[in-house]
């Protein structure tokens, strides 16, 4: 993850590397990960337990974790044996106190806030409605004032986040913590590494929404142990915005993630406007004002609304499923556009899984039949048939859970870092 301050590790976590002869630092270091890893994953587990599970030999695993309790990395814990005979077992996990992560994902409507300890669990999340006529300026001293909400319902000190997750659609920089693009203030940036400036130990993380989607997505995937050998997937978000990630597996085997700017992808020479005043943009016909502009037969190239309520879209919906042609029709130029798109991205990679995500899966049932139309004009698609598709309708669950899996393995790699 890339961030955009440095960390400024104390001496006992800068004390966790050394020593190490350089030969063997980088095998230390992710042998300090890979118990840390585990031990978020799976739960407080014996010294045993966390030998099987990290395919470590158990010297390895004694010396690592004795590095990470010095650092307050990790505790541990007695548990009595069953029959209360013999030594207690003791059980290892993270320090929930040990570092913080303040979540922030921007929304068309609203922005919902999260705090997660270091074990990855969540302490506190509220949501606040946006401005639609605000500045970058103004959500700046909004996010500002809500990050300090939460610290003091948790009562915590500044210093005590080490994280700052943010998310929204749209264009990011994610080295310089700005957000270049979005729908709501177009071209005017919003430039997010002055919210450090009252976190002094924060390392800033500014994604695509949908790019932690896809990672959250693929992570579960691997996780389990009843799905197939994972080697890649798709997630598709649908709604005001249309969104898209891709997760692969890279030639190491670690989980790459990227977050093509799909929604904005030339699809049609037609006149439909975009948000992003380009015209014939997917999201022009398949994003939520590119329905409706095409149900009510709006002209092409009237400017798109800013925002569609969910409950108009519900409206066109039912119309729709009780035959008004119009909103049939405008449904189905959606799935064809957006089936188009996917047709070309499988083109450039490979047949791969398709989860959809967003508020847009509850009309799925209206936009099916024009995706497949869209995907089977494709070469690739005729050739190796439709890819498999599924509705994923926790997309909430999926940004948090890639906001706090990401920002802790960077907390992780901080706690590592050679002084």
């Amino acid at each position: 993850m890339p961030s955009v301050v440095s960390f400024q590790s104390s001496s006992a976590l800068q004390g966790l590397a050394g020593g190490a002869k350089p030969g063997t630092e980088q095998l230390r270091r992710q042998n300090l990960i890979t118990v840390l890893s585990a031990l978020r994953r799976s739960g407080a587990m014996s010294h045993t337990g966390l030998s099987v599970e990290t395919g470590l030999a158990s010297a390895t695993v004694t010396a690592v974790t004795a590095d990470l309790e010095r650092a307050g990395a990790i505790e541990r814990q007695e548990q009595a044996v069953s029959g209360g005979r013999g030594r207690p077992r003791v059980m290892l996990s993270p320090r929930r106190s040990f570092a913080h992560v303040a979540a922030v994902q921007i929304s068309s409507d609203a922005v919902h806030y999260a705090l997660a300890d270091y074990r990855g669990t969540l302490i506190d999340r509220f949501s606040t409605r946006r401005d639609l006529e605000g500045t970058p300026a103004s959500l700046l001293d909004e996010v500002s004032g809500a990050v300090k909400r939460l610290m003091e319902r948790s009562r915590l000190k500044p210093e005590d986040v080490s994280a700052l997750s943010l998310s929204s659609k749209g264009i990011v920089d994610a080295e310089a913590g700005r957000l270049v693009w979005s729908p709501v203030f177009g071209d005017r940036p919003v430039d997010f590494a002055k919210l450090l400036d009252d976190l002094p130990q924060a390392q800033l993380a500014l994604n695509n929404e949908t790019l932690l989607v896809a990672h959250a997505k693929a992570s579960r995937q691997m996780q389990d142990a009843d799905a197939p050998d994972f080697s890649g997937l798709i997630t598709l978000s649908l709604g005001h915005s249309i969104g898209l990630g891709i997760a692969r597996l890279d030639g190491q085997g670690s989980l790459a993630v990227t977050a093509p700017n799909f929604g904005h992808m030339l699809n049609a020479v037609d006149d439909r406007l975009c948000r992003c005043g380009s015209r014939g943009c997917i999201e022009a016909t398949a994003g939520f004002y590119g329905i409706l502009r095409l149900a009510f037969q709006v002209p092409p190239n009237t400017i798109p609304a800013r925002f569609v309520p969910l409950a108009e879209m519900e409206k066109i919906a039912l119309s729709a499923r009780q035959g008004t042609r119009m909103a049939q029709y405008a449904f189905r130029q959606a799935g064809l556009a957006l089936g188009q798109g996917l047709s070309r991205v499988l083109s450039l990679y490979e047949n791969m899984p398709v989860a959809i995500t967003g508020p847009g899966t509850r009309f799925y049932d209206l936009l099916a039949g024009g995706m497949e139309e869209g995907l089977r004009q494709s070469l690739h698609v005729r050739l190796n048939g439709l890819p498999h598709i599924d509705i994923e309708p926790d997309e909430a669950g999926l940004v948090f859970d890639g906001h706090v899996d990401r920002a802790l393995a960077a907390v992780d790699q901080r706690v590592m870092a050679v002084r």
